[in-house]
């Protein structure tokens, strides 16, 4: 076990580790040090005789918790006993153990957004109306209903003037109705539940609020109005609270998160001690003099600028490249380039504003064989398959759940149609679906029982089944017969069996993680994850949007799009808008340890059209060029001409960079190709050429086993087999 020792913390660090009561803010810049800060705050809280039993520490992702966890491990005796966990994660704890007080039962199904819709399409569909027009505002006032900590009529009095707000209400009323029903929460709920909970419930909130005599907050500016709530009364017996932010970092406004609660904590706690962290760890200097000469023109921030006594480094240089192709060129051949001089892959990041942009840079790094992965498609847990598999084990903790089981009841195919469900809705009234069809079986029409029949006799044999979580699991797949569904013969459904083996092997590595866990656990694990917590692990390029990456780092870090509409998006008009654009460039930048690369395009396809571009506003701000000052307009750049600024050693020079090294992929005439040729890849195997472009740049070719590729011919390395 790893000493605690306070000697490996700054001056500033230290002093904000050893107020150890009351209300603290601590103001950290990026790449400050503040997990360091806050897993050294929890030993020296246990090396003054603190119980970790009275320790409540709340991170903002999974990847966060896991990484205070095996930290605070490695220097704590009894740590299991600390509380380490995201907000979600810690309500859905207190409310297994709570929420019968609420009426719900404790084993709670937790509804994913698709869930969540699928409800809202019902009742729009009940109510004869129509679903592109209501379907995306109803939501919309859902999660923003939940996320203002007021009732439902308080809600409607403040919205008065959205049309139709009156309907609203109604829908959301029956929306609420039939989530309790199902003894179901939505994601929104675990934490607008628990404020509920401890408000309504005072001997609940004491018994928390007493429990946890010093709480540590971790990324604080992210907190939105009812987090923040939570941490007031999760703090009000004791008042030890402390909390670390950083107002420049931001990026979440947009699902409510709320940077002014840095400005809030001031008001609302008493005799709070405020420090500051400006010392970075991770960037050059040349980064940070980047990054603080953006985020300088932010005007509600804190007066913090980051220093580093990592003096010098590469100039962060930038790159006009003339479309979305050759920009992606520009990326993967100088990570190729990096790769063939000892730079591992994960040791780079491509991040952009939205994945629109994504498809270039697959395409160019499919051409260079780079090993890379997305961020920010479908999770592997919401695959169809696997959504399809949850929904059968969510019913066996859940009855209640008639979104479940109308998922599962006639897939595999068991001849249940709408007029069976329809006649089962009738005889269920207001109980579940599942309920009824396994206790009031005889009252089906007589042709309908035996179509239920086999449904009921597998899932009663199941229930009764005596065997370890992966066990159960591989059981339920294999007596539904889910496999069936597919076919093996077909890409398509090889890929979805190969997913189920996938799934299956998950189930086995969490059992033998979480011993004591069960099927409940497994399933609300899954319900919390998201695909972001896999970022930097197996050895890829990371492609990803810049929310993304929030909290993470990486030697080398590409910013893509950096133009106007885009990086600022289009949407953002008011000052406040463009504010938190620029902090989550600032965000962007201030992930990179070594090197910074930004691009814009002159021209871009786009949304089916293709346009010239301007540079975005940032790149002014950045000092990268000069705008005409006839022309230029403050709020909107768009059609205002640009030129270098004077100073030009920072724009990207071809020849300097891409000096030929070992593995350099090397342009080839692409004549040598044509339809209907056999073709070997690394990666991909032998193929055969269906399709090449008018230029003859770019090839689709259906390989083996991976289906059809669209590939640069000019640098591809490809090898012509002979007939």
């Amino acid at each position: 076990m790893e000493s605690f020792n306070i000697n490996c913390l700054n001056d500033e660090q230290q002093k904000a580790l050893v107020e150890t009561e009351g209300a603290i803010l601590v103001t950290a810049g990026a790449g400050s040090g503040k997990t360091r800060l806050l897993t050294h705050r929890v030993a020296f809280l246990i090396s003054r005789g603190v119980d970790p039993y009275n320790i409540l520490a709340i991170t903002f992702t999974n990847k966060a918790t896991k990484e205070m966890e095996t930290r605070v491990k490695k220097m704590c005796d009894n740590s299991g006993q600390i509380w380490i966990s995201t907000f979600h994660a810690m309500c859905a704890k207190i409310l297994r153990i709570d929420i019968d007080k609420l009426g719900y039962q404790p084993s709670f199904t937790i509804y994913a957004e698709d869930d969540s819709e699928k409800i809202v399409k019902e009742i729009l569909k009940d109510r004869l109306l129509a679903e592109d027009k209501w379907k995306k505002t109803v939501l919309f006032h859902i999660s923003n209903w939940k996320n203002s900590v007021l009732s439902l009529n308080e809600y409607k009095l403040l919205n008065s003037e959205v049309e139709n707000i009156s309907k609203i209400i109604s829908i959301i009323e029956e929306y609420e109705s039939r989530l309790k029903k199902n003894n179901a929460l939505d994601f929104d709920d675990l934490l607008i539940k628990t404020y509920n909970l401890f408000s309504n419930f005072e001997e609940v909130r004491y018994k928390y609020a007493n429990r946890f005599k010093y709480i540590l907050v971790d990324e604080f500016q992210d907190t939105n109005s009812v987090q923040y709530e939570l941490l007031k009364q999760l703090s009000s017996v004791h008042g030890n609270i402390f909390v670390v932010g950083d107002e420049d970092q931001c990026i979440y406004s947009w699902r409510g998160a709320n940077f002014k609660n840095i400005f809030n904590f001031k008001k609302d706690f008493n005799n709070v001690k405020i420090f500051k962290l400006e010392r970075n760890y991770r960037s050059t200097s040349k980064i940070l003099d980047k990054a603080n000469m953006l985020i300088s023109h932010n005007c509600s921030r804190l007066n913090k600028k980051l220093w580093t006594e990592n003096i010098g480094g590469e100039e962060p240089v930038i790159y006009n490249a003339v479309d979305e192709r050759d920009e992606a060129l520009f990326v993967a051949s100088n990570i190729d380039r990096m790769i063939g001089m000892g730079d591992k892959p994960s040791d780079f990041a491509v991040l952009m504003r939205m994945n629109a942009l994504s498809r270039n840079l697959e395409e160019a790094f499919l051409s260079y064989n780079i090993p890379h992965r997305i961020f920010g498609g479908y999770k592997f847990y919401e695959r169809a398959e696997i959504k399809l598999i949850i929904s059968y084990l969510r019913l066996f903790v859940n009855p209640n759940d008639d979104v479940a089981f109308l998922k599962v009841i006639n897939s595999p195919r068991r001849g249940i149609g709408d007029s069976a469900i329809e006649n089962l809705k009738d005889v269920a009234g207001s109980q579940s679906l599942l309920f009824t069809v396994l206790h009031n079986f005889a009252c089906l029409k007589p042709q309908f029982i035996k179509k239920f029949q086999d449904f009921i006799e597998i899932f009663n044999e199941l229930s009764n089944l005596q065997v370890g979580l992966s066990d159960f699991v591989t059981e339920v797949i294999n007596k539904f017969k889910i496999r069936d569904i597919y076919n093996k013969q077909t890409e398509e459904g090889f890929d979805k069996l190969m997913n189920i083996s996938s799934f299956e092997a998950a189930v086995r590595e969490f059992e033998k993680l979480n011993i004591d866990a069960g099927l409940s656990d497994f399933l609300e694990s899954i319900t919390l994850s998201v695909d972001t917590d896999e970022i930097g692990e197996g050895g890829c390029v990371t492609i990803a949007t810049v929310h993304a990456v929030k909290g993470l780092e990486f030697k080398t870090v590409f910013i893509v799009g950096l133009e106007e509409g885009i990086f600022p998006i289009l949407r953002s008009t008011s000052v406040s808008d463009i504010e938190e654009e620029r902090r989550l460039l600032y965000v962007a930048i201030t992930r990179a340890q070594k090197k910074v690369f930004l691009s814009h395009c002159s021209k871009r396809f786009l949304y089916g059209n293709s346009s010239y571009q301007n540079p975005s506003r940032f790149c002014k701000e950045l000092g990268y060029y000069q705008f005409n000052p006839r022309t230029i307009d403050e709020n909107n750049i768009i059609n205002s001409g640009f030129s270098f600024a004077e100073n030009k050693s920072y724009v990207f020079n071809k020849s300097k960079f891409l000096t030929s090294t070992k593995n350099e992929a090397q342009a080839k005439d692409v004549s040598i190709y044509s339809i209907g040729q056999k073709v070997k890849h690394p990666k991909f195997g032998e193929g055969l050429i269906k399709f090449i472009s008018d230029d003859g740049l770019v090839g689709d070719i259906d390989f083996d086993g991976f289906g059809v590729k669209s590939l640069m011919l000019d640098i591809a390395p490809l090898v012509i087999l002979e007939d």
